[in-house]
């Protein structure tokens, strides 16, 4: 009984968690969402202000006849609570806008509708910096949300310098890679540190953010952030992947297709726990999913879909107690949530996941949850377990809010790959 209420405790609070999760699908027909920089799956949705650089939003409808839908923006803090500002304020334009691009599926077996926009349009463009929640609804009534995305406006007036660096405890060298970091300052009329907030992330994951540091050294005008556990992060291992670039051909992670219904079923090999095994460098993907299929033109509209089982054992084939376990990637939102969590099959003996997943290319990792601490950050050590040596993306957002200021701008941003170093 203990057992039932904690599983039921820790679902409820897994669930009003994702209620207020920024990236978040409302509409079960809805699929396959990605926001990123034109031409660049692999990117995150970061725009400049004034730059005329451009978004690309994709999303597919499962309901087979198109509908309307509509986007707009709402401007966030840093921390993503909606800032005391008028829409009026930080948009130019119309505060909604219809998609208007769409177009239905051909080829593939299962119907559906594609919808695409290039953003910022021009009559409804960001003149503020900061952080913008994406909202797109039906029917141009906002109570029929579909989806939520976040997007990043930079109005660049801070310069950012970075480095990985080794931890100097003997303990971490070998398992955590450590961010250290300077922000010059001179462009704004900083009174105060307290002025300025900043975010630093692991391969696009706002799950396990470090956030709320204070720098450690003040030179005039440049703030140094070399605290030597402020920003220390687990390093992980590679990133898992799943190529399903074809149901057809089945690549070296699928073990079988069942093709005798509609959608078809794809069965990935099981996953094992890879914590004892030697590092192997191999390219990765850190997470990102590639909308792309081998035997059409344009996987957007061409491209198919099928349910994808996912399982990983776990040590002895058995719950592993007091924790949860969650797939992480784009492919789950990139965050500790509903959709993240697996669930364990005792027929099975592994923890396992049925996602309805468009062709393409996936990676993933998994990570686990402490029932018992929810605000402590999830962890891979079991699963993956941590290598210095792991090739992961870190970016680095700095927020500035004036003494008379209604919201945090987002004032620079920084990425630094921890193997180029650049």
């Amino acid at each position: 009984m203990k057992s039932l209420l904690t599983l039921i405790a820790t679902i409820g609070i897994l669930f009003a968690h994702s209620q207020r999760l920024p990236d978040r699908i409302y509409t079960p027909t809805i699929n396959a969402v990605k926001l990123f920089q034109q031409n660049n799956q692999f990117s995150q949705p970061i725009l400049y202000l004034n730059g005329g650089d451009q978004l690309e939003l994709h999303f597919d409808d499962l309901v087979a006849t198109p509908r309307n839908y509509f986007y707009t923006y709402e401007l966030c803090n840093a921390d993503w609570t909606p800032a005391n500002v008028t829409v009026f304020d930080y948009l130019k334009g119309f505060n909604q806008m219809r998609i208007s691009q769409y177009r239905i599926a051909s080829i593939a077996s299962m119907k559906y509708v594609h919808y695409q926009v290039m953003l910022p349009e021009r009559n409804a463009t960001p003149i503020m910096s900061g952080n913008y929640l994406l909202k797109v609804f039906r029917d141009g009534d906002t109570s029929k949300l579909a989806f939520t995305k976040r997007l990043m406006v930079v109005d660049k007036h801070v310069s950012i310098g970075a480095q990985i660096l080794v931890p100097y405890d003997n303990e971490l060298a070998r398992t955590h890679q450590k961010l250290q970091f300077s922000v010059e300052t001179k462009e704004l009329n900083l009174l105060s540190p307290q002025q300025i907030k900043v975010v630093a992330m692991q391969n696009n994951r706002w799950d396990d953010a470090i956030i709320n540091k204070q720098p450690v050294f003040i030179k005039g005008n440049l703030l140094e952030y070399n605290g030597e556990i402020d920003f220390l992060f687990p390093a992980g291992k590679e990133y898992r992947w799943a190529d399903l670039m074809s149901f057809r051909f089945e690549s070296d992670r699928i073990a079988r297709v069942d093709r005798l219904q509609e959608p078809n079923t794809v069965y990935i090999k099981p996953d094992q726990v890879r914590s004892s095994f030697a590092y192997i460098n191999f390219a990765d993907r850190n997470g990102y999913t590639e909308i792309n299929a081998s035997e059409s033109i344009n996987p957007w509209w061409q491209g198919d879909y099928a349910w994808v089982h996912f399982s990983f054992i776990p040590p002895g084939k058995q719950a592993i107690a007091g924790k949860t376990v969650h797939m992480i990637g784009e492919i789950t939102g990139n965050q500790i949530s509903d959709s993240s969590l697996m669930h364990y099959s005792t027929l099975e003996g592994a923890y396992t996941k049925d996602l309805l997943l468009k062709q393409g290319y996936y990676s993933y990792t998994y990570s686990l949850k402490d029932n018992h601490d929810l605000s402590a950050a999830s962890d891979v050590s079991m699963t993956d377990g941590n290598y210095w040596e792991t090739e992961n993306d870190y970016t680095i957002l700095v927020y500035y809010r004036s003494l008379s200021g209604r919201h945090d701008e987002l004032v620079g941003i920084a990425t630094i790959n921890s193997r180029l170093g650049r």
